[in-house]
């Protein structure tokens, strides 16, 4: 039996996979997010650690097995959000700003004023934006002065939440690739810290983790750490490369969109010869980023992903900010009971827009509103800016390949509104595809443990790949194409709102 702890931006969910690659146990629970300004958002990474813990136990007792009958442990995690702890007790130094915080903007605008914007995309294949975790850190080592004396000490290091939940479970202080490209501070190319981008930011690289590869050995579970396992924890990926894993994309050319709190479509673009004369660097462009996928020993996968920041959290936001529906089902009957949108878009740049616009002054907008406008409406529009969302990103991805996209293979709790995966299939003229597993992401997790320790081989997690449900384009390409251009005039709106008066950056 293999645990797959999947740590996401709301909550944890943990499931126990049998050999076969079954989920047989699983256990969730939320956590409270905190907000203490506009734009910003943080996690208790001590409330992180205890609500997996015991999920986790949960978990077990689901499956009907003691933690000790784990032969491994698998991670996955929400990416760029930034932990800071004492490396001798464990305690947490300060809450973790989480990937959709917005407070570092003016310390991507002095780096790109400064002219360093080439540098960052050259050596990381990343853009300047709050959304990476490298400018998290510098703004913890400008604003809290006893951190930067306690990292220059050894006694204060931080890590991403794969890097924090590896400590608290095996005491090592570590991390793989896949989450290590996204903090801004790793070259692609050596699939190493940077020293150069370590002093831009003003980062101690003594404060980072070692990074080791995705697949492997990261430490056994301590004793007590997780009821009486002892196995080890053999693989890490941040949550959208485990889900382009779980999805079997493992070959050049196949991708997936992983529809959570927000939306992540991934591109497998193959691997590269490292420590090439001179260093071979994955594929940029405009719009997306690039990022390493996992690495197996010494090899090494790519990705080029389009992330959008807010999809699930929109409807989230209609739960919990608004009070007008009781759970996320809601919204697909809601959707249904209107014949058309009527003209009300949303556009939910809570936190910005990431793919492929980028652009931390965005905020979330609504137009074409009227006294006939219902909750229906709002409710419709919210799912319907996850599919425009999608597309953009879509196109994007597209555009650096040359090459249109023919099927999308598509996971995440969203999956399982039905109105929302036709309206998908309708806006990109392309089918969508739902795997028989939906979780994908803690299915990753899982597979990728289970390699580590032999469990099962690549070739076996991609024929374990099923297919659920299948849905194609039922409107023509002129009336998606109209839907488009009034979801693009909405986007319009939404950019460069919070920028600070007379900013000309």
């Amino acid at each position: 039996m293999i645990l797959a702890i999947d740590q996401g931006t709301t909550g944890t969910t943990c499931s126990v996979v049998d050999r076969d690659g079954e989920p047989v146990g699983r256990g969730y629970r939320e956590f409270r997010q905190h907000f203490p300004q506009p734009g910003w958002v943080e996690h208790d990474s001590a409330e992180i650690w205890a609500v997996t813990r015991a999920v986790a136990l949960e978990a077990c007792d689901d499956a009907g097995i003691a933690p000790s009958d784990l032969i491994a442990v698998g991670i996955t995690n929400q990416r760029e959000t930034v932990c800071v702890w004492d490396p001798a007790t464990g305690e947490p130094l300060h809450r973790a700003i989480v990937w959709q915080d917005r407070r570092t903007a003016g310390i991507c605008d002095r780096l790109r004023a400064a002219g360093h914007e080439r540098l960052v995309r050259e050596r990381t294949g990343l853009t300047l934006d709050p959304y990476f975790s490298g400018t998290k850190i510098a703004w913890l080592l400008e604003n809290a002065p006893e951190l930067r004396e306690r990292a220059a000490r050894g006694t204060a290091v931080f890590g991403t939440i794969d890097s924090w939940l590896l400590f608290q479970l095996t005491g090592e202080h570590v991390t793989d690739p896949s989450n290590a490209s996204r903090t801004m501070l790793m070259d692609l190319a050596t699939g190493d810290w940077d020293d150069e981008l370590c002093e831009l930011l003003g980062v101690p690289r003594r404060a980072l983790p070692e990074i080791r590869p995705s697949v492997g050995g990261f430490g056994r579970v301590r004793p007590g750490a997780l009821g009486g396992a002892t196995c080890p924890v053999a693989g890490v990926a941040g949550d959208q490369q485990a889900a382009l894993y779980g999805q079997a994309c493992l070959d050049r050319g196949e991708g997936k969109n992983t529809y959570g709190t927000g939306s992540f479509v991934l591109l497998n673009v193959g691997d590269l010869e490292r420590n090439a004369t001179p260093p071979q660097r994955p594929p940029t462009h405009r719009g997306l980023v690039s990022t390493v996928a996992w690495r197996i020993g010494e090899r090494t996968v790519f990705a080029l992903e389009a992330s959008v920041f807010a999809t699930g959290a929109a409807v989230q936001w209609l739960r919990d900010g608004l009070g007008i529906i009781e759970s996320a089902s809601e919204t697909e009957p809601l959707a249904r009971s209107l014949a058309s949108n009527d003209g009300v878009y949303l556009v939910p740049a809570f936190a910005g827009l990431g793919s492929p616009h980028w652009d931390p002054y965005a905020r979330g907008t609504i137009v074409g509103l009227t006294r006939g406008t219902t909750r229906a409406h709002l409710a419709r529009a919210t799912l319907e800016a996850i599919a425009y969302q999608t597309v953009d990103a879509v196109r994007a991805m597209e555009d650096a390949c040359g090459e249109p996209l023919r099927v999308l293979k598509a996971d995440g709790g969203a999956t399982a509104n039905r109105w929302l995966m036709q309206f998908q299939a309708d806006l990109l003229g392309v089918p969508v595809v739902v795997p028989a597993i939906h979780e994908t992401t803690s299915l990753g997790a899982a597979y990728l443990a289970g390699v580590g320790v032999g469990a099962w081989n690549q070739r076996e997690v991609t024929r374990s790949w099923r297919e659920a449900a299948r849905y194609e384009p039922s409107i023509n390409r002129d009336e998606a194409d109209a839907l488009h251009a009034q979801w693009t005039d909405a986007v319009q709106r939404s950019l460069g709102q919070a920028r600070p008066a007379g900013d000309g950056v």
